[in-house]
């Protein structure tokens, strides 16, 4: 495939794009406007004409993947198909062009669907109350585990660590860690569940929370998950439910009715909002009636037939979003829960499952499987039988480029030996599904005949295989200066 020429490689003396009169700047001097130590004269920006960089930039677009150019199952992540009445709704000008200081009697529109969000999201995971201020899921982990501290300080309570399974998402660790909490680390039993007797050795009077991801990041639902819940309670200690992987479950199952204490959902994931690049996402917390009083403020009431900004109480962890959370990914949301209704959540979560045991079943006989039996959205491979003949679950990643198919997660979680972590998604069709099949099991039987074809891919995507450590331990930064960068 040939090279796609820098835009600076295009530029021309003297080419200019659109270049619309503004009167009222043309008589002003930079040098008059700024000081010198703020002007640059050695920035060397390329010339080029709107075309130049409207072809330039459309043939680079092409180039990359996205859920709308073909499947990306990016297990973990849900990486699903976004509805595009979503944006259309979200690009709404009394939504999108609205400003967070507005006066709210000018903005209750926005104020009636933050409301209106969160008692949905309430009703679909049975917790008293939401705050839709965290930014992504890290931070609302953070904030849920931010108001059991509070909660344990009201009641006279120092409490210093958490349990963490080792399936858990590896955020959660991290987050125990910058919420100053030692973190400890529970096993996984044979059946990929969590390990009871393990458990009770850990749990004691230090203990503030078990943090575990439900669905695990094995795809497994946790079969004793009443059990865990009925222990961590007994032993003083709350129970905080990632729940990243809520795609499994909606209308199938509400984690508060479980007896979970705090919980968090990406609505960058289960509520189809554009997920990427590291954001913008959406971490939605919700909690049990005893810990509404220390969620974040301020909270959208409604007052006088209207809606209102509330301050919160004194037990508050305080205000974690600048705003009131990202806006944007709110609408997105809300449209998403008021298209499909409680039945097409449902159905969504059902077809994510199907979709995933339908991957299962029907690879089982050329991947390994470490933990055979039904998963919930996504499932765990292992590569360990190709590490054998010589080819490695990186290898395997990197040829299904060639097919055009974003590659899953692969060895993660770590638990697993060249997991190959594949979650298709509800959005997926039957005919595209079968496509992945047929490519799984193309590279399988490369990965016996001609392992040579694997260690080489991808050969037809724009760029050949990265040396990726060596890319991020010793970046080329050579063009970026040769142009004044």
């Amino acid at each position: 495939m040939d090279s796609e020429p820098l835009v600076h490689e295009l530029s021309s003396p003297g080419r200019r794009g659109v270049r619309p009169p503004l009167p009222q700047f043309q008589a002003v001097d930079p040098a008059d406007a700024l000081p010198a130590s703020e002007i640059r004269a050695d920035l060397r920006l390329p010339e080029v004409s709107e075309i130049d960089v409207m072809r330039h930039f459309l043939r680079l677009s092409h180039r990359n993947h996205s859920v709308d150019t073909a499947m990306y199952p990016l297990g973990s992540c849900t990486m699903k198909y976004n509805p595009k009445v979503n944006e259309v709704t979200a690009r709404t000008p009394g939504l999108a062009d609205i400003h967070p200081y507005q006066a709210e009697d000018t903005v209750q529109g926005a104020l009636a669907l933050i409301f209106e969000l969160e008692a949905l999201l309430a009703e679909i995971t049975g917790f008293s109350a939401v705050s839709t201020q965290p930014s992504a899921g890290s931070q609302g982990e953070l904030v849920g585990l931010l108001a059991i501290l509070a909660w344990h300080e009201s009641r006279g309570q120092t409490r210093t660590q958490v349990l963490v399974p080792d399936s858990a998402h590896g955020t959660n660790p991290a987050t125990g860690s910058m919420s100053g909490l030692q973190v400890v680390n529970l096993p996984t039993a044979a059946d990929g569940g969590i390990d009871l007797r393990d458990l009770d050795e850990r749990l004691g009077p230090n203990a503030a929370a078990l943090m575990l991801t439900l669905p695990s990041t094995l795809g497994l639902f946790e079969r004793r998950i009443q059990q865990v819940v009925e222990r961590v309670h007994a032993s003083g200690a709350l129970v905080y439910c990632d729940g990243a992987n809520m795609n499994a479950m909606l209308g199938r199952v509400r984690p508060a009715d479980l007896g979970i204490d705090v919980m968090h959902l990406n609505l960058h994931k289960t509520f189809s909002t554009p997920h990427g690049g590291g954001g913008p996402g959406a971490g939605a917390l919700g909690v049990q009636p005893f810990l509404e009083a220390f969620l974040p403020g301020p909270r959208v009431v409604r007052r006088g037939g209207g809606y209102a900004l509330a301050d919160v109480s004194d037990d508050s962890i305080g205000r974690v979003h600048a705003h009131l959370g990202n806006f944007g990914n709110l609408v997105r949301a809300y449209t998403y829960i008021r298209s499909l209704g409680a039945a097409g959540l449902r159905a969504a979560a059902d077809g994510a499952v199907l979709n995933a045991n339908y991957l299962r079943a029907r690879l089982a006989d050329d991947y390994d499987l470490p933990y055979d039996r039904p998963c919930m959205h996504e499932v765990v491979f292992a590569g360990t039988r190709q590490r054998r003949q010589g080819v490695r679950t990186l290898d395997i990643a990197k040829r299904l480029i060639d097919f055009g198919i974003h590659p899953p997660t692969i060895y993660f979680p770590t638990i697993v030996d060249e997991a190959l972590m594949i979650e298709p998604t509800e959005t997926e069709s039957r005919e595209s599904l079968d496509r992945f099949v047929e490519v799984m099991r193309q590279i399988a039987r490369e990965a016996a005949t001609e392992p040579d074809t694997l260690k080489a891919a991808p050969v037809n995507a724009p760029v050949r295989r990265l040396d990726e450590a060596t890319a991020n331990r010793r970046p080329d930064v050579r063009l970026a200066s040769e142009f004044g960068g």
